[in-house]
């Protein structure tokens, strides 16, 4: 039996890697049914264009354009509501994460995981597509949510593939906003979830500039608070 998987794509002004991040796709799911949700988080580019374009042309391919304030978790979670298939693949639009890793990450799930991660190597030097500056604040986070117990080297990645039912049995408890979804489905989610890491090649960054920033490093920070608080009380 083919497995069936919704993959969701949070974008923001991402008019120039839309299309070919589409097409390596569908090049390496050739033996997978499955359906690509663009959500566009009310880009002020192209974007918007080329989606409703690119479902006219493709059965599979069903964009999301929302209007609301700007989230990149909110966005996951209309993505998430709005697909058919009982997996969910979460990756970023901007290409830095290489959908040939898909396949291998879809048989890690089905040999009994909820989340499998594409997990970057944060080793200093040993991914390119990394800058020093996003390494380390990496690293330092990741240090800080150690005291979550979380089961992977990357709560922070953004290339992650689970069991839609963990979002539909948690939904309630999740704290809903920020740039790290992952960090909140493993933190929040009421059972112990079981995961694995596929360690992944970070690319660098084709088109446009990181949407890392001072506001979402304050929710992140928000976010670390308020689930340390909800852990000791």
């Amino acid at each position: 039996m083919k497995s069936k998987l919704s993959i969701i794509v949070p974008v923001l002004n991402e008019e120039k890697n839309i299309i070919a991040l589409t097409l390596k796709i569908i090049k390496v799911l050739k033996k997978t049914k499955f359906e690509i949700i663009f959500v566009d988080d009310n880009s002020t580019d192209q974007s918007k264009k080329i989606l409703l374009s690119l479902s006219k042309k493709y059965k599979f391919f069903n964009p999301i354009l929302r209007k609301k304030n700007r989230d990149l978790t909110q966005s996951c979670f209309d993505g998430i509501k709005r697909s058919k298939y009982d997996n969910i693949l979460i990756l970023d639009g901007d290409l830095q994460h290489d959908p040939k890793y898909i396949p291998k990450m879809l048989k890690e799930l089905n040999n009994g995981k909820d989340i499998v991660i594409g997990a970057r190597k944060l080793t200093s030097g040993k991914n390119k597509g990394l800058s020093e500056t996003r390494r380390f604040v990496s690293v330092l986070l990741i240090f800080l949510f150690k005291i979550f117990d979380i089961q992977t080297k990357d709560p922070m990645s953004g290339f992650f593939l689970f069991k839609k039912e963990i979002y539909l049995k948690n939904k309630n408890r999740f704290f809903g906003k920020g740039f790290k979804i992952l960090a909140d489905l493993l933190i929040n989610s009421k059972s112990k979830i079981k995961t694995k890491d596929v360690f992944i090649d970070f690319n660098r960054r084709y088109e446009d500039e990181s949407k890392m920033n001072f506001r979402i490093l304050l929710i992140l920070i928000q976010f670390y608070t308020i689930s340390l608080f909800k852990k000791i009380f």
